[in-house]
């Protein structure tokens, strides 16, 4: 009797160890299929002279529109002083200006200039045909249910607390 009452939790514990093998072998090849596409990406819009956040802003502002600067930075996950730089720099690069809000006079939108908005409809179909072609690795099918899952897998994450 001893004997059974001790190896529940001996084998409990062995199969907590094999979840979270199971768990740090998918943060591992995560974070190694993240690396291996992202540097594929960053490389096709390095080609342009933009990072991949300065890309990131061009995209939304080509696909949404002007946005107010914090809607920008929800959208593509920067700090609040990040996305302040990042719109600078843009600014510099005569692609993106800065046009006031008519109901917050603290807040700013972003807006493309005639060059920030030629650039991005010239970059951004090859953009999109690159990234078709890094992740075709997987079906089309397997693409649609991987982004269910990683989708899934984001939202529980962010409804943990911090610890």
């Amino acid at each position: 009797m001893n004997i059974t009452k001790t190896s529940k939790p001996i084998r409990r514990a062995a199969q907590h160890d094999g979840d979270q093998a199971v768990s740090l072998k998918l943060w591992i090849v995560l974070a190694r299929a993240y690396a291996a596409v992202g540097s594929k990406v960053d490389a096709d819009i390095a080609r342009n002279d933009l990072t991949t956040t300065e890309f990131g802003i061009l995209e939304v502002l080509h696909h949404k529109g002007p946005l107010l600067l914090g809607e920008i930075q929800r959208k593509i996950l920067v700090t609040s002083g990040g996305i302040t730089y990042l719109v600078d720099r843009l600014v510099e690069k005569g692609l993106v200006k800065r046009e006031e809000c008519p109901n917050d006079r603290r807040a700013r939108y972003a807006v493309l200039t005639p060059a920030g908005d030629a650039l991005i409809r010239r970059v951004f179909p090859g953009h999109a045909k690159r990234i078709a072609r890094v992740v075709s690795g997987l079906t089309i099918r397997e693409q649609a249910e991987a982004t269910k899952l990683l989708r899934k897998l984001g939202l529980a994450a962010a409804e943990l607390p911090n610890e």
